[in-house]
């Protein structure tokens, strides 16, 4: 029996017929999901100050309140995945919190019947090793924790790398596969501390990179 490695999951299909140009414009159509982001962000943000009393006090992220903060990561990813971060796909993000089967890139989080009460008050400290990780991947390691909407296109590793990737795909009209999965793996990581140091998971991001497009798996515990 074989088991996902992390509970937050991010698995890609990369568009087979990309549009040379395209990605010089993408960042002006998703204009209205970066406005409705900056709204989600915000509720994302109070959201997690209340489910950290919650678990202080009960040892549960609230179901509801849990369901809400993966929608927005999961948004925020799709647009990233379009528009800036890996920019693999045509496809317009819907504008939606549910997943959607039908979209090239799909993220859950496995919902955590128990949090550890202790935990919660020191995971700050402890992400700081992965923030400082994360940090050498987009503009700010803080980008990390508002779903990296304050990262700029094309900067820090994760951008030039995406840079080299459209620029390729402009002159030869092929996505190099190779950095499709060198992306997807860093993608994988950023949002692993954001869902650590958001309080959706007790699980310790590791300090692995796993690229291609599907999550790696790893026996399950009998």
């Amino acid at each position: 029996m074989l088991s996902t490695a992390y509970p937050l999951r991010v698995q890609a299909t990369p568009d087979p017929r990309l549009t040379r140009w395209m990605w010089l414009v993408k960042w002006i159509f998703a204009i209205p999901h970066h406005i409705a982001l900056l709204f989600l962000q915000l509720g994302f943000v109070l959201v997690s100050v209340a489910a950290f009393f919650c678990i202080l006090a009960t040892g549960r992220y609230p179901r509801p309140l849990f369901d809400f903060s993966v929608g927005v990561i999961r948004w925020s990813t799709r647009v990233q995945y379009y528009c800036s971060m890996v920019l693999a796909t045509d496809q317009y993000p819907p504008f939606t919190l549910k997943d959607d089967p039908e979209y090239p890139v799909r993220l859950d989080v496995d919902y955590p019947e128990r949090l550890s009460r202790g935990l919660v008050l020191v995971k700050w400290l402890l992400v700081i090793p992965q923030v400082l990780v994360v940090a050498t991947l987009v503009t700010s390691g803080w980008s990390a924790y508002r779903f990296m909407e304050d990262y700029s296109p094309f900067s820090g590793l994760i951008g030039l790398l995406s840079l080299v990737a459209v620029l390729t795909l402009t002159f030869t009209g092929r996505y190099p596969r190779g950095l499709f999965d060198l992306l997807m793996g860093l993608l994988r990581w950023t949002l692993r501390v954001l869902a650590y140091a958001s309080l959706m998971t007790d699980t310790y991001p590791p300090f692995r990179l796993d690229p291609g497009p599907h999550e790696p798996t790893a026996p399950a515990h009998p």
